[in-house]
């Protein structure tokens, strides 16, 4: 490994380390204890103590909010925000600060100072002397006029919404620190008279874009809010529903909302003018927002002129004046149709830019209205006036700047605790910074004995430490000293030295990528796990991946480690030890260790690959284990990429690959399948026949998936070589087959059916996104023909019924396959839907010949009852999906009207037809005689068929 690695451990109350001792040893030194034992090395006398104040000997004050009024230079509002609500309080008189919060600091976003010394903190008299605001006059006098009878203390530490006024200047006791909103390139007029005062300033505003600081992230706590509030205020204002109606008294289109800026003020919006019925739009000129527009179910849009917008912050960034130019096109396009334009784009440290301008508001239509988020930085439109509601050209203006305390009691709470957490945090010496003081590249949290960390830490103490950069970052004074803006976080890219111009014609450009090994070594992959020649070992430096997994102790004479959890990497000889770990003897440049987790990204299952997972049904003990390997797989799969939503242009290729899964109900007719060469009874007929039709979807399902990605291909995609998928499906079925004829190995079956379940359930998985698609097409392939073959072999059927089954695969397969590759287009989604009803009639033939086939067992089987309800439920569900599929298909087909067709008393046919279904349910049951059992199935599927159509007719659109 590199020079300065360290390996922390915890062993017997011994540090181990190996290759660099001398680092670990100067650690133990300076810090009188060893990681992996809480006992002192030397006296604790001899320890250094915690840097900082204790938190109880700090009090933190909470005063209550007032902000100038732009109209009145002279006149003092109070802000509906609080900095702390009574639960954030709470956090911090737990942690040892004494809180102290001003009288009725709180009382406007609905927290009663009762709500405050419940959990401990202090109320105490007013600390400003502030003016009302007439638009809240009787709650103010009440807070105004509650007695101060408890003196006020100025605080150690103040914590504040809004940045402090010149009033408030002469409140600040020196050497304080204030936590608020500063926006220092505005205000630095502000700022520089606390500079006298030796004050530190921290402004939640200039918190660092990082990962660890989300939590502290007060800027998208507020933009969350205002995002929000400003669809309200803009529904409040708009003269129409946002949703789209068809009334009797005519049709209302739904309104069309433009969402300029997709931060988290604009995704706000978005959703929630989606979630209000509205057609959304949404831009932005960074590219990486698209798919968080796109997965809110809006319409992203684009120029035609390409520039990243984004900067080193995460956030918006000027742009040139060619993408302006083609942005103001746009704009002006957008205009004339939308209803509602919401703006929110803004630039850190400077003035908003004018997105749209008097021109481009002139050609909205009369009774639209624009929302200007940005409106407090001078507004993204060139005719809002900040802080008003105005008119102009009969365009609705919302320029309101106080949009986050219009929703008081939820911004004081998301405030608080970001703030709250913020003050924490400076009194933590994060590990990572840990890493940085004792120079190691590599250290995991975990590895750190936690008394350890307590020590360092300083935890329980506030102290400003610089190293940190959060705490850099968001600094602006510190004891009177300007330390804003900070300095730009170091390079991480290596340092490369400056060619000789010359040089520079003798580069051979990249050679292209490879894409059919790219795809190969995918496929190889879901084959048999990871490709590598031996799994679970690896050489020093390699990133090892494999199924070897137990729990056992070390062998004797080995150190133990615990490697980097995000990579896996250690040096040769060592041997990781940790949770479900496999320790064995292993070479002497090779080693045994966990597999990497950031390798299970695909949309398969952690089983490594279909040989993996087959290779555990041949030496499965017993039908136990294979039983809850199913429920384990199924549930840790489906848990998983269940919470993924579906991009909404991949709507229609996720029902066409889910009906052809669906196409799954042949096996039930594979499994009545009997009598040769030709069905020789009543329930091999139905059987067949119910095989054939399900054989016809799933071919012309797949085929029609295919169909509809092959649109979303451009010329500039890269090749494909789907067909080495058929890699895995020849080692399924190898494996399979040699199982299965070798009839040694019973538990093969369900392994797999365990296989093929976990390939459909990765096959809508993979639909979820355009760049798994296709992915997911051949997943799905390779579930249905897994559970086909595994049903097969179960079976076991003679040659003739073999044959049987193989020709009405072929014959159906072929009429699928035919149908679904000679259709237009444009009508592939009503395809889909045909398809679909082909499914509800294989579940009625199905259920009604496995009643016929199973009537002679009903006598003498325990689950009888249990087989004559799935087959009446089976049967009643095919039928509504028979007829409603096909309804469906005629209104896209356009053979029948699309327009809704509400007939009269709807409501009553159904629920007589519901109760209809229920009698011949209970009839059903109470006379137990064949001829009566299928009487009454064939009555559900007609009852139901009818249903299928009076449910399917009243939906639609317009004609």
């Amino acid at each position: 490994m590199a020079h300065g690695m360290l390996r922390l451990v915890a062993a017997r109350g011994r540090l181990l380390h190996s290759g660099v001792s001398g680092k670990v040893c100067d650690i133990c030194r300076a810090q009188g204890r060893l990681f992996s034992s809480s006992r002192p090395v030397r006296d604790k006398q001899q320890q250094p103590p915690p840097r900082g104040i204790p938190y109880t000997k700090l009090t933190v004050g909470v005063p209550r909010e007032v902000w100038q009024n732009e109209r009145s230079k002279r006149q003092l509002w109070i802000c509906f925000r609080v900095a702390l609500s009574p639960a954030a309080a709470a956090t911090l008189v737990k942690k040892g600060f004494n809180v102290q919060v001003e009288n009725g600091a709180g009382a406007l976003a609905s927290f009663r100072d009762d709500d405050y010394a419940a959990v401990g903190a202090k109320v105490t008299g007013n600390a400003y002397d502030s003016g009302n605001p007439p638009w809240c006059s009787g709650l103010a006098d009440k807070i105004r006029d509650i007695e101060h009878s408890v003196e006020f203390v100025v605080p150690d530490i103040v914590l504040k919404v809004r940045q402090p006024l010149e009033q408030e200047v002469a409140k600040f006791r020196e050497l304080s620190t204030l936590i608020s909103f500063l926006y220092p390139a505005q205000n630095k007029l502000i700022i520089d008279q606390l500079v006298p005062k030796s004050m530190t300033l921290f402004g939640m505003d200039c918190i660092p874009r990082i990962s660890r600081a989300q939590v502290f992230d007060a800027l998208s706590s507020m933009a969350n809010v205002a995002g929000y509030r400003a669809v309200i205020e803009a529904a409040n204002h708009f003269g129409r529903f946002f949703g789209g109606q068809i009334t009797a008294a005519g049709k209302v289109p739904p309104a069309k909302v433009l969402v300029i800026g997709g931060g988290v003020a604009g995704l706000a919006a978005m959703a929630q003018a989606k979630h209000m019925g509205a057609i959304v739009r949404g831009f932005d000129t960074r590219a990486t927002v698209r798919e968080q527009v796109e997965s809110l179910g809006a319409e992203f849009l684009e120029v035609e002129f390409k520039e990243e917008g984004e900067s080193a912050g995460g956030y918006g960034k000027e742009m040139s004046k060619e993408f302006i130019e083609a942005e103001h096109a746009l704009f002006a396009r957008q205009a004339r149709e939308v209803d509602i334009i919401i703006t929110t784009a803004l630039i850190p440290g400077k003035k908003a830019p004018t997105l749209l301008l008097k021109e481009h508001v002139e050609l909205m239509k009369p009774g639209s209205v624009i929302v200007d988020l940005a409106a407090e930085m001078g507004g993204n439109v060139e005719t809002t006036k900040p802080g008003e509601i105005s008119v102009h050209k009969d365009v609705v203006h919302v320029g309101l700047t106080d949009l986050a305390s219009r929703l008081p009691a939820q911004s004081s709470t998301l405030y608080g605790n970001n703030i709250s957490k913020f003050l924490l945090s400076i009194g933590q010496f994060h590990w990572l910074n840990l890493c940085r003081v004792v120079n190691l590249k590599i250290v995991e949290k975990e590895s750190l004995n936690p008394q350890i960390l307590k020590d360092m830490c300083g935890k329980g103490h506030f102290y400003i430490n610089l190293e940190d950069e959060v705490v850099r970052g968001s600094i602006v004074l510190h004891e009177g000293k300007w330390l804003w803006p900070p300095p730009p976080p170091p390079s991480t890219a290596p340092t490369v030295a400056a060619a000789p111009v010359a040089a520079a014609k003798d580069q051979v450009p990249p050679s292209p990528p490879n894409y059919f090994n790219r795809t190969l070594t995918d496929s190889l992959i879901y084959t048999g796990g990871e490709d590598r020649p031996s799994v679970g070992l690896h050489a020093a430096g390699q990133t090892p991946c494999g199924l070897n997994i137990l729990l056992a102790r070390p062998p004797v004479g080995y150190t133990y480690c615990w490697p980097d959890l995000l990579r896996c990497k250690h040096a040769a000889g060592q041997i990781p030890y940790g949770a479900n770990m496999l320790l064995a003897r292993s070479p002497t440049v090779q080693t045994c260790c966990w597999p990497d987790p950031l390798r299970f990204d695909r949309c398969f299952c952690p089983l490594q690959g279909i040989g993996g997972a087959l290779g555990l049904g041949l030496v499965s003990p017993n039908h136990a284990f294979t039983t809850m390997m199913t429920t384990f797989g199924l549930a840790g799969l489906v848990g998983y990429h269940t919470v993924w939503g579906v991009t909404p242009a991949l709507h229609s290729p996720l029902m066409s690959v889910t009906n052809a899964i669906s196409g799954i109900t042949a096996v039930g007719g594979l499994v009545l399948m009997g009598g040769g060469y030709v069905p020789g009874t009543v329930p091999q007929v139905l059987g067949s026949t119910a095989a054939f039709i399900s054989f016809i979807n799933i071919f012309g399902g797949f085929v029609v998936t295919q169909r509809m990605l092959d649109m979303f291909k451009r010329s500039s995609d890269p090749p494909e070589h789907n067909y080495l998928y058929t890699i895995p499906l020849a080692a399924f079925m190898g494996t399979y087959g040699y199982g299965a004829m070798a009839g040694d190995y019973p538990e093969i079956h369900n392994m797999a059916y365990l296989v093929s379940s976990l390939c459909c359930v990765g096959a809508l998985a993979g639909l979820s996104s355009q760049k798994t698609a296709r992915l997911g097409n051949c997943l799905g392939i390779i579930g249905v023909s897994g559970g086909i073959a595994a049903t097969l072999g179960h079976l076991g059927p003679a040659n003739p019924v073999l044959a049987q089954m193989a020709g009405c695969m072929a014959v159906g397969g072929a009429i699928g396959s035919t149908i679904a590759k000679r259709i237009e287009i444009t009508d592939l989604p009503q395809l889909v839907a045909a398809f679909h009803s082909l499914v509800g009639l294989a579940a009625v033939l199905t259920c009604v010949g496995t009643y016929i086939h199973e009537f002679p067992n009903f006598a003498t089987d325990p689950a009888a009852n249990v087989v004559k309800t799935a087959t009446f439920l089976g049967t009643y569900i095919g039928g509504v999906t028979l007829s409603g599929s096909l309804v469906a298909y005629g209104k896209l087909q356009g053979v029948l009207n699309s327009a809704p067709w509400l007939i009269p008393g709807r409501h009553q046919i159904n629920l007589g037809l519901g109760l209809a279904n229920l009698g011949a349910m209970s009839w059903y049951f109470m006379e137990p005689t064949l001829n009566n059992g299928v009487s009454m199935l064939l009555t559900t599927s007609a009852l139901s068929t009818i249903m299928g159509v009076t449910l399917t007719v009243a939906i639609g659109g317009t004609s």
